[in-house]
């Protein structure tokens, strides 16, 4: 998508949304200071990159807005990270000791590996690397790892292979993320051959929790994963109570805001 009125981005534009590929979020003080130009010049660029939907813009700067290429695995680690670490605890608490669980790809499934860790008799299936590392130093917990090409950008194990050995399994819990969640309810992401793992893994669970902070829901991706009249349970952040009444009616749901005050 380019700038409104056949107005090409300007070079320092270009460069803005690139370094927010790589770091995911950037505040209207750092680019000042990084481009030698007032903090009024910046939000001017930003505020074209924003009419033109490649960056969306958030109290003091902007993140990218992606709709084909996700963002860089370390700029996905700090969006949002005490929010997915508040997530990942609150979806651990729903896995009981003794049971089987998939775990999926992501940042946010990452943290529930780290809140899972120490529990007792869990037999864990992923194709995640960073999950089955986090979790093989728990001597009580069992961990199986996918087999097939390794995403050397996220430790994301992908394809055939990976999908063939999910559905030798028939698991408990699958603790699952998604890239994006469109208004209609449709999980998104921007790999065919991960989709393809996480399906086979939404088939072979009893019971599906999805675990993503809000920012999802304004954020796009190509690829249609599932919806979520599939998903059981929800596990987001901050989610205004209308709508999570209104996820729940609509899609049967149920949602869990980490964090959130009592309402």
């Amino acid at each position: 998508m380019s700038l409104s009125g056949a107005k090409a981005p300007t070079r320092r534009q270009t460069e803005i949304v690139d370094w927010l590929r790589e770091k995911g979020r950037v505040t209207v003080e750092d680019l000042a200071a990084h481009f030698a130009v007032t903090p009024q010049t910046i939000r001017r660029d930003l505020n074209d990159l924003s009419d033109a939907q490649m960056v969306v813009r958030v109290h003091g700067g902007a993140m990218v807005a992606s709709g084909v290429v996700n963002l860089a695995y370390e700029a996905r680690k700090l969006i949002a990270g005490p929010h997915k670490r508040l997530i990942g605890e609150a979806a651990a608490r729903l896995v009981p000791d003794h049971s089987s669980v998939f775990l999926t790809i992501g940042t946010t499934t990452e943290e529930v590996a780290r809140a899972l860790a120490g529990r007792s008799g869990l037999l864990v299936v992923t194709n995640n690397v960073n999950v089955a590392t986090e979790l093989a130093r728990s001597p009580s917990i069992s961990v199986v790892l996918a087999g097939g090409s390794v995403r050397a950008a996220d430790g994301g194990i992908v394809g055939h292979m990976a999908v063939q050995l999910i559905r030798q399994f028939s698991v408990d819990l699958a603790v699952i993320g998604t890239s994006a969640i469109d208004a209609d309810g449709t999980l998104l992401d921007y790999d065919l051959r991960e989709v393809q793992v996480s399906r086979a893994i939404i088939e072979n669970a009893h019971r599906v929790i999805l675990v993503a902070d809000s920012s999802k829901f304004t954020r796009r991706a190509p690829v249609r994963i599932a919806t979520l009249d599939e998903i059981d349970v929800l596990v987001t952040d901050h989610l205004p109570a209308e709508t999570r009444r209104a996820l729940a009616e609509r899609h049967g749901i149920e949602v869990i805001a980490a964090g959130a005050a009592e309402e």
